[in-house]
């Protein structure tokens, strides 16, 4: 008997408290509460990197889609004519990157924005073609053109392409 006694007054000394779960529980509960914090911090901050970039993806269809206007606006002198050149080149590379960007990270969105970089390509080069062939404009009333250039298909394409990146979001 007294070695039961022994054993029960050891059990008695070893029993878990409450304070030791307490110590224990705190600093887990702690440390989970700093991982989904974390986590969804850098979701968020996904998510705004990817919105940036989409609307800078967009925002270089745009520029370019507006080029006719500023080719029809232009003065009349070869260094504007350079310039408005190499800003179209600029404008084509800058829609390249953003396309191989969106393959790379964000595929379901890379096949609606090149369908809306081939639409753009298609309207605003014949828009700008034509505006190449007409006289530069030299006084401030032909500043206003009247008449905008016709873009349905990139307007459609635009919407299309808006849909795939919100759902990518």
């Amino acid at each position: 008997m007294g070695t039961g006694f022994v054993f029960s007054t050891a059990a008695q000394a070893s029993a878990w408290t409450w304070a030791q779960t307490t110590a224990l529980i705190v600093p887990v509960i702690a440390l989970v509460g700093v991982y989904v914090t974390y986590s969804l911090n850098q979701r968020a901050l996904r998510r705004e990197r990817r919105s940036k970039t989409f609307a800078e993806a967009l925002t270089a269809v745009e520029e370019y889609l507006e080029m006719p206007y500023r080719i029809r606006r232009r003065p009349s002198s070869p260094d504007i004519r350079r310039e408005l050149t190499d800003e179209a080149s600029s404008l084509l590379a800058r829609m390249a990157f953003h396309h191989a960007w969106l393959q790379i990270e964000a595929s379901a969105v890379a096949e609606p924005y090149a369908a809306l970089v081939a639409a753009a390509r298609s309207e605003a080069g014949v828009h700008m073609s034509e505006a190449w062939q007409q006289p530069p404009i030299d006084t401030d009333s032909g500043m206003n053109l009247g008449v905008a250039y016709p873009r349905d298909r990139s307007n459609a394409a635009r919407t299309l392409c808006i849909q795939a990146m919100r759902r990518n979001l």
